[in-house]
C-alpha cells in the first residue's frame, strides 16, 4: 500500500469509533488519559472534541500541546500522535453540537464553559483484523494451532501536513 492508501485506511477505521482516549502530560509530567467523544467522523488529519474549559486536559495542553489519541473497537485499533489546541469558533461548536453533548453541557452551545478542542494528527499506527469478531476468533485459534502469527494488518503512517 502507498502512504496515501494507508492514510485513507486510517480515515476509514476512524469512522467506526465513537470514543477516544486523549493522552496528555499533566503538571507533574505524568501521562494522563482522558475519555472524550469524537465529534466528527470525517478524518482529514484533524479530530474535534467539545470539552469543558475547566477540564484538566485543557490545562495540560496549555503546558504541552503534544498529545496522543487512541481508539479501539472489537477488531481494530488506532493510535494517533500530534498536537492539540483550544480553538475559538462558535460556529464550529454549533456545527458539532448534538443531543449527546447536552448531557455534559446542559446550558447549550453558548455556555461559556464549552471549549472546542482541535487535535491535529502527525502520525498514526493502526491494527486491523479484517472480517469482524468471527474472523478475529478464527485467526486467533489458527495462530494457536499452527504457531503462525495472528492474521492482522498493522501499519505506521506519517500523515501529510496541511
Amino acid at each position: 500500500m502507498t502512504d496515501t492508501t494507508h492514510t485513507q485506511r486510517v480515515a476509514e477505521l476512524l469512522k467506526d469509533f465513537r470514543f477516544a482516549m486523549f493522552t496528555t502530560r499533566n503538571a507533574n509530567d505524568r501521562l494522563v488519559a482522558h475519555p472524550l467523544t469524537v465529534q466528527e467522523s470525517e478524518f482529514d488529519g484533524d479530530l474535534w472534541f467539545l470539552v469543558s474549559r475547566s477540564a484538566s486536559l485543557v490545562a495540560d495542553i496549555a503546558k504541552d500541546e503534544r498529545v496522543g489519541v487512541s481508539l479501539s473497537s472489537n477488531d481494530s485499533w488506532v493510535s494517533l500522535s500530534g498536537s492539540a489546541e483550544l480553538v475559538e469558533d462558535k460556529a464550529k461548536v454549533k456545527e458539532l453540537w448534538s443531543p449527546t453533548v447536552e448531557a455534559w453541557f446542559t446550558n447549550g452551545p453558548d455556555d461559556p464553559d464549552v471549549g472546542l478542542l482541535k487535535f491535529s494528527a502527525e502520525s498514526a499506527e493502526y491494527w486491523d483484523s479484517p472480517g469482524g469478531k468471527l474472523a478475529s476468533l478464527f485467526s486467533f485459534v489458527k495462530s494457536k494451532i499452527t504457531g503462525e502469527p495472528y492474521d492482522a494488518e498493522n501499519e505506521t503512517v506519517e500523515l501529510p501536513g496541511k
